[in-house]
């Protein structure tokens, strides 16, 4: 069978993007590997009508509510390779052979590279963020510390004082000129210039190489971010964001080569259920487009 549309990855983007296809009575198959960037959060903030809910919680009655339509197929999967042929686009998974489609929808996110500081991961979606309007409420106004992983710590430093009393951890990464010092101090943002050794406590109390320890309520900081290799092996263009490449895209998230979209993280330097979802919606629209006019 060649599918009209095969999606590849199931989470937020994916099924969003796969809902309209569905509603266009399209053939659709779902490959799924069941990794979702968020999957370390407790619950999800910042989504109309969804906010607090538990990211599992959300995924799931996105699932069923897609494969409520007849012509959408879901396989738990890793694809392993992916390239075009004469018919269309071919997908090779690790178990379950081969696919064929027309169109491809790549919503496989990113993965996060996180800074390598003792501690620090276990903490990750928990006590640990790169989101202040995923996570920034719930630390209820307290300690909230930026740990430097490069200059762009700058942008989260002066962003968290709407949220808690700010300090930001420089960590040896980069020194704040006059002008940034000045801004900094505009917003009430303390900064500690002494390398972190690891994070420790119930919560996330910062442990420095001179002894001290500094009690926060939460840490935010920027992971780098690393795509799937299908991009590569289809030849579609990336660009090189701050935190990782990230895929082109047109207006249809269509990508560089024609009949393979993108949305999600995959194609928008930036980490929000909500805006996933959105994006879910233009790739899914543009890709029954792409098929509607051959």
């Amino acid at each position: 069978m060649i599918y009209d549309v095969i999606i590849v990855g199931g989470s937020y983007a994916g099924l969003s993007a796969g809902l309209q296809l569905a509603r266009a009575r399209r053939t659709v198959l779902v490959i799924d590997a069941g990794q979702r960037r968020n999957r370390f959060a407790a619950t999800s903030h910042g989504f109309l009508g969804q906010d607090g809910q538990a990211p599992d919680v959300i995924a799931n009655a996105g699932r069923s509510q897609l494969m409520a339509y007849p012509t959408v197929s879901w396989v738990q999967d890793s694809v392993i390779q992916a390239d075009a042929h004469a018919g269309g686009l071919r997908l090779r998974t690790q178990s379950n052979g081969e696919f064929s489609a027309l169109r491809v929808i790549l919503a496989t996110g990113v993965v996060d590279e996180l800074p390598a500081i003792d501690g620090l991961a276990q903490r990750w979606g928990k006590r640990v963020f790169h989101c202040p309007y995923c996570h920034g409420y719930e630390l209820d106004q307290g300690r909230i510390g930026v740990l430097a992983t490069s200059a762009l710590a700058m942008h989260h430093a002066l962003m968290l004082p709407d949220w808690g009393t700010t300090t930001l951890f420089t960590n040896g990464v980069f020194t704040p000129d006059a002008e940034q010092q000045a801004q900094l101090e505009r917003r009430g943002v303390r900064v500690e210039p002494t390398r972190v050794s690891r994070i420790s406590g119930e919560h996330a109390d910062l442990e420095l190489v001179d002894g001290r320890v500094i009690q926060m309520d939460g840490i935010f900081t920027q992971s780098r971010t690393r795509i799937s290799p299908l991009a590569e092996q289809l030849g579609c263009e990336r660009i090189d964001g701050p935190s990782g490449p990230y895929l082109l895209t047109g207006e249809t998230r269509q990508t560089s080569v024609t009949g393979v979209f993108a949305c999600g993280d995959l194609s928008l330097a930036a980490g929000s259920v909500a805006l996933a979802v959105g994006e879910g919606v233009r790739a899914g629209v543009g890709a029954h487009v792409s098929l509607i006019n051959g």
